[in-house]
């Protein structure tokens, strides 16, 4: 993805990201039942790079399924490439983790972005400990052969009930993650900037006391040139 992009995203919030695509019309791009394991770890952004889950059957997922070097889920850790975010669709269904410690250290140590699930994760705690940011919807023990069967990869998936295309841009902070469709990347990078950068703004006048009558939204005219003054001021 654009190094610029990916930098201007890394300082914008999931928050200020949704309205931006609010504007654009898209309505349902915030993943839905996920949620940080290791809130203080650094912004996620990154393209996705998916895999995808049907549920297990019993004469094909046994502990013998990971010998096969070809197995999706073995296969995505080593093949995801660096930068991008891991994204599994584990069907909504946490019963079953959707990897565990070992497999997203490997993912760390590749470089990958961040990890995403709207299944489960084994090893939470230790996961929880790691620099790498993973969300997932709740900690879950079970391997996930006993639900789930990694089918392939890198195709089109739903994960938290969003639509996700390889090549999106997940964005992920605190609160969840937000999926930017790849062609409107560039261009909601710079307007969800723009729109931080005012957003700071007010935060601080309103924390100053001032009213938002005017100035959220941005309707009085002596409020726009308070606001070019305190860029200037700030260097922003």
């Amino acid at each position: 993805m654009n190094e610029e992009t990916r930098r201007k995203l890394a300082t914008v919030s999931t928050a200020t990201l949704t309205t931006v695509l609010f504007k654009r019309g898209y309505r349902n791009l915030f993943l839905q039942g996920v949620l940080p394991l290791n809130p203080g770890a650094a912004r996620m952004v990154g393209p996705a790079f998916t895999l995808r889950t049907i549920p297990a059957r019993e004469d094909l997922d046994g502990l013998d399924a990971f010998k096969d070097p070809e197995h999706p889920q073995r296969k995505g850790v080593e093949t995801c490439p660096p930068g991008a975010v891991f994204v599994i669709d584990s069907r909504g269904d946490a019963r079953a983790a959707s990897a565990g410690g070992i497999l997203v250290t490997r993912l760390m140590r590749r470089g990958v972005a961040g990890i995403v699930t709207d299944g489960g994760f084994r090893d939470s705690p230790e996961i929880a400990a790691m620099d790498m940011p993973a969300y997932h919807s709740r900690p879950s023990a079970p391997t996930n052969l006993i639900l789930h069967h990694c089918i392939d990869l890198n195709l089109p998936i739903a994960c938290g009930g969003v639509p996700v295309f390889p090549g999106d841009i997940m964005v992920g902070d605190g609160e969840g993650v937000v999926v930017i469709p790849a062609g409107i990347a560039d261009d909601v990078a710079k307007e969800g900037f723009e729109q931080t950068i005012y957003e700071d703004f007010v935060l601080e006048r309103v924390a100053a006391g001032h009213a938002i009558r005017g100035l959220y939204p941005m309707t009085d005219p002596a409020n726009r040139e308070v606001f070019s003054a305190w860029r200037a001021e700030k260097g922003r």
